[in-house]
């Protein structure tokens, strides 16, 4: 497993709405805790390959490493995605949400905005952009009270060839 010095890992996952009917797509990069939300339009495959690929297709390619996702058939078309994105695509094992901490310990911070019971459908990707912002700009005590914006920045800043600029 990709240790959390190295830039360009992602934990993704869907968080569901009110009965199960819609989705919003959440991926968050292990270095900088750096949270990008993906707006759905359903729970299927489709719609998360399509929102996935949307929102990592801005992200430079060497900050596109790999992605782990859960086992869930939401997942199905990751060939298709990793094709489109040229990024590796990991699964973690059945029943081990541990292996996908920061996107676990995420979602429940995704909570505070988009509480369990809500339809999801009715936000608009300008909203959902709003709220990974309030989470990127918010001090993390495992990043000695850093948000992760700032990370990002003073990465980007030490490491240009890194991040691809």
């Amino acid at each position: 497993m990709a240790t959390r010095t190295v830039p360009g890992h992602w934990e993704g996952d869907l968080i569901k709405g009110a009965r199960n009917g819609s989705a919003v797509g959440t991926l968050v990069e292990r270095t900088t805790r750096l949270v990008i939300l993906a707006r759905m339009e359903g729970t299927d495959a489709t719609s998360a390959r399509q929102g996935f690929t949307k929102k990592l297709r801005h992200v430079p390619a060497l900050l596109r490493q790999t992605l782990t996702y859960d086992r869930g058939k939401e997942m199905a078309e990751h060939e298709r995605l990793a094709e489109r994105l040229a990024i590796r695509i990991f699964f973690a094992d059945p029943s081990s949400p541990w292996q996908r901490g920061t996107n676990e310990n995420t979602n429940g911070l995704l909570r505070q905005y988009l509480p369990k019971g809500t339809d999801l459908s009715g936000y608009t990707q300008r909203e959902l952009n709003a709220i990974a912002h309030r989470l990127n700009t918010r001090p993390r005590k495992c990043l000695d009270f850093a948000t992760p914006l700032e990370v990002y920045a003073q990465l980007r800043h030490h490491s240009p060839v890194a991040l691809g600029t």
